[in-house]
């Protein structure tokens, strides 16, 4: 990681190794040492300095902290002065101590802010002054969530032993055995300080499984409209920690039901009530949220998770009723989906290489056909689309598919068989290719001519390696050809016919096993 980088929040968790333990009451927690030496030096230098924010509010949920971050009355220049490696290059006095040596990301930087007040946010992202302050009720206040403003501080008392005292002004504790979302103190002027907050309460509400009071919901419904002002990189960060949490479904219906997704992506709204046809339980957005949901549940990575939620993203724009089928139809709607698709994630600030496999998974979804009528070549056209690498991320975006629409039964026949053809396409061809010498290596060690000499001769040499696959040298196969080029060339024609038939005997029997594999026939 570059150290210098701005701060950004770090999402590798801790190792449990080496902590030192804290004792608090009738909890015990384990603190890495290279955060509690932070904490031992600031007091020794007659600092005040607590554990806060997200990494206190872990610790209670016995959860271990994706980063920790330490408040205290030194100022920034007091901060530098202590620690020997830190870098300090922002307006709101935050100081990173680096911790160079540790193989953990969420350990290499530790960051460090004075107590401070917040002045006026005029533009609901930034305040216009930040003023330090001497007093840790200062900081508790201007914090934005009751379970984000409980202060620890760890006091040693023994070799490798602390004790802790939580200092907890809005009874945060208490919200988190409740398991409830509220802001400190008056949840309007919280979320006018800063919109993005907004984001913050429907992700940590995905994230840790809490409920949102009744105040800070209502308020959200009134200054959603705040997140326009947010820079989309700044919504892409909170959008991608909804779709990896454990309940991304639950998280876009509440952000749809207090007005926000529209600030998300509106093309989501589109969906909301556009029936499907018959094979569909549910409408296009209800579909989308349940196949994203598969995702989740099967800790499927995020790009099969975003395709999950907008692969169907088309088919409001292309809905057509068919008076023949009687029924709807959204003929071309993965391609029309693939390029709103593209359009949503640029504007979410995707990388390049995020929309490019999103974008061919959504793009050919579709492809299923009649496994009796498919043919191996049309298989391997689809590998070329989306790519190796990728077609097995396609054949699970149908599953999340086929989930999505509410049928039980997520493994059919017919893609357990489109599943095996797939992987008969894609092992490697037996034939004289994957021999380490090839027809001109023959020509030029032997001096032989072109002709159908040096076919025999390799379709012999492949029969030798597909009993021992030891022998494919090119040493060995030079030598061994040498040999067999001294034969007729009857001899050699008869011996290129038996590792032709090799050949073809290793094929089918590839291929039985890969049938036998997905239980088809």
């Amino acid at each position: 990681m570059d150290i210098t980088r701005r701060f950004g929040r770090r999402i590798v968790g801790s190792s449990p190794a080496r902590r030192t333990k804290l004792i608090m009451k009738d909890k015990e927690f384990a603190i890495p040492p290279e955060v509690s030496r932070i904490t031992d030096k600031l007091k020794s230098a007659d600092f005040e300095a607590y554990l806060i924010g997200g990494c206190v509010r872990d610790l209670l949920l016995k959860k271990i902290p994706r980063d920790w971050d330490i408040t205290t009355n030194a100022k920034p220049e007091d901060i530098v002065a202590i620690f020997p490696k830190t870098f300090y290059e922002n307006d709101y006095g935050t100081v990173g101590v680096v911790n160079e040596e540790v193989a953990d990301e969420s350990l290499k930087v530790v960051e460090v802010t004075p107590y401070r007040l917040e002045a006026k946010y005029s533009d609901n992202r930034h305040p216009d002054q930040v003023i330090f302050s001497n007093k840790l009720e200062d900081d508790l206040k201007r914090r934005d969530f009751t379970i984000n403003a409980i202060a620890l501080s760890i006091e040693k008392s023994k070799s490798n032993i602390y004790k802790g005292k939580v200092v907890d002004l809005y009874k945060g504790e208490e919200d988190i055995k409740n398991k409830i979302i509220r802001t400190v103190e008056d949840p309007n002027e919280r979320f006018k300080e800063d919109g993005l907050r907004i984001m913050r309460v429907v992700r940590l509400s995905a994230e840790l499984g809490f409920s949102i009071e009744k105040g800070t919901e209502k308020a959200i419904e009134t200054h959603g409209k705040l997140l326009k002002n947010i820079a989309r990189e700044r919504i892409h960060d909170e959008f991608v920690r909804i779709l990896i949490s454990e309940k991304p479904m639950e998280a876009l219906i509440m952000a749809n039901n207090m007005g926000i997704l529209t600030y998300i992506i509106p093309e989501l709204k589109k969906a909301i009530g556009i029936k499907q046809n018959q094979a569909h339980t549910y409408d296009v957005f209800e579909h989308l949220l349940r196949s994203l949901q598969c995702a989740a549940d099967k800790k499927w990575p995020l790009e099969i998770r975003l395709a999950a939620l907008l692969h169907d993203i088309g088919k409001p724009a292309t809905r057509r009723w068919s008076d023949e089928k009687k029924d709807w139809t959204f003929y071309g709607h993965d391609v029309v989906g693939a390029r709103i698709a593209t359009k949503i994630l640029a504007d979410l600030r995707f990388s390049k290489k995020t929309i490019d496999v999103v974008i061919k998974l959504i793009r050919w979804h579709m492809f299923f056909s009649d496994t009796e009528q498919i043919t191996l070549s049309a298989v391997r056209r689809l590998v070329k689309n989306v790519g190796k690498e990728h077609v097995w991320d396609l054949m699970n975006l149908r599953i999340c598919d086929r989930v999505g629409t509410g049928r039980p039964k997520e493994n059919p026949y017919r893609l357990r068989k489109y599943k095996s053809m797939i992987e008969e396409v894609m092992h490697d061809p037996v034939s004289v290719s994957m021999l380490k010498v090839n027809g001109n290596a023959l020509m030029e060690d032997l001096n032989l001519v072109p002709g159908p000499k040096i076919g025999y001769i390799l379709h012999a040499l492949l029969e030798e390696v597909l009993e021992n696959p030891s022998l494919n040298t090119k040493k060995y196969l030079l030598g061994q050809a040498k040999t067999l080029s001294k034969l007729s060339e009857k001899e050699l024609q008869e011996m290129g016919e038996k590792g032709k038939e090799k050949k073809e005997d290793f094929e089918e029997e590839k291929v039985k096993e890969i049938r036998k594999k997905y239980w088809v026939e």
